[in-house]
């Protein structure tokens, strides 16, 4: 459920000639009984901080900052629903009751920053158990904590990779649970969206894609059975989060690779979605195989575009999106509801402001604290 809101008001209004014009990315955007401040939404960024999945004071200035410099939607990195779960032993969880308390904090001050609290569920599947990226490359040791990974299928990501265990049906159904229980705990802690990790090659965007899933059961071989894993989880979820508070989905648009997925199937999950109380597509790509993926900027759009034309269902572009001009026209030519931006954050927390500034516009508020360095 979404109120949009005119998109053809670039020009100045006839009758007031010298009033400011109206500036896309910073329009509110409501989805359900939320209503973000601007377009701007902070994507999840692993930070890798984490023991036993506990958040800590990086977290909780890391996520702060985005707040306090103008995002709508401040979002999590993606946190594990159960231990194994994790890509790293470094990654955030909310696995366990007691991780609840420190998430409180953070989503507490992102809420006093005028921005929306939301955290992104997650399991790795088979590329879980592995370095962060400054530690290493690949498998864990069992010197480092190796553990078991699970998929739908015993296949690596790659050579270099954990073998996991193919899930049985009695395994698929616990870590519905499990997201489930991690809903709870997120609802706890204060958080008002939550993001659903169904992209980059973790478990389910593992059971999606048939570069990956080649079950013959009823969660195997057609689009609609390799979907059901991740209904199940949507379903499972709208069952304990507020019918008033949003929900999202991450889902690469496609594999890059050939017999994978394609932005034809992503189309077909994202109507899937939206029949099943899902409110938002975070439309990314890859990460399910060694693909060579044409980067360039904003080269993930034209999928957003796609799924938000063809799905008829709000949609948020990421990759490359770094220019306050591309990203508000972005929204402006109804390619995307939203923008993600992700390394451009960590340049500069405080981006939104900056943006608002190079397009003229002026109302975007300022922390108090910072009110004396505001650009003219």
């Amino acid at each position: 459920m979404v109120k949009s809101i005119p998109s053809t008001s670039q020009t100045e209004s006839a009758d007031n000639p010298e009033q400011e014009t109206t500036v896309e990315l910073f329009q509110p955007l409501t989805l359900r009984g939320i209503t973000l401040r601007n377009r701007v939404m902070v994507s999840p960024m692993c930070q890798y901080s984490s023991e036993d999945g506990f958040a800590n004071d990086w977290h909780l200035v890391h996520l702060g900052s985005f707040a306090a410099g103008g995002a709508s939607l401040v979002m999590t990195e993606a946190t594990a629903v159960e231990a194994r779960g994790r890509i790293s032993p470094q990654d955030l969880g909310i696995y366990r009751d007691e991780h609840v308390e420190q998430l409180t904090r953070i989503a507490h001050f992102i809420k006093t920053q005028g921005a929306v609290p939301g955290i992104q569920l997650a399991h790795a599947g088979r590329k879980a158990s592995t370095y962060r990226p400054w530690s290493g490359s690949g498998e864990l040791t069992g010197e480092d904590g190796r553990w078991q990974t699970v998929g739908p299928s015993a296949l690596r990501f790659s050579v270099n990779y954990p073998l996991p265990s193919e899930l049985s049906q009695a395994e698929i159904a616990e870590i519905v649970a499990s997201f489930q229980v991690a809903a709870r705990r997120a609802l706890t802690a204060g958080f008002e969206i939550i993001e659903i990790h169904g992209a980059h090659g973790y478990l389910l965007h593992e059971f999606l894609s048939p570069l990956s899933n080649q079950r013959t059961d009823s969660y195997g071989d057609s689009l609609a059975n390799r979907t059901r894993f991740l209904l199940e989880v949507v379903t499972a979820i709208r069952q304990v989060w507020p019918e008033e508070l949003p929900l999202l989905v991450r889902l690469s648009a496609s594999d890059w690779t050939e017999g994978g997925l394609t932005i034809q199937d992503t189309v077909e999950v994202a109507r899937a979605l939206k029949e099943h109380g899902v409110d938002l597509i975070d439309v990314s790509s890859g990460g399910n195989a060694l693909a060579k993926i044409p980067l360039k900027p904003g080269y993930q759009v034209p999928f957003a575009e796609q799924v938000r034309r063809e799905a008829q269902i709000p949609t948020a572009a990421v990759g490359l999106i770094t220019d306050a001009e591309q990203a508000n026209k972005i929204v402006q030519k109804g390619e995307a509801d939203l923008v993600a931006l992700a390394r451009e954050f960590l340049r500069n927390p405080h981006w939104p402001l900056a943006a608002a500034h190079t397009l003229h516009h002026e109302q975007s508020p300022w922390p108090l604290q910072y009110e004396r360095a505001k650009l003219k």
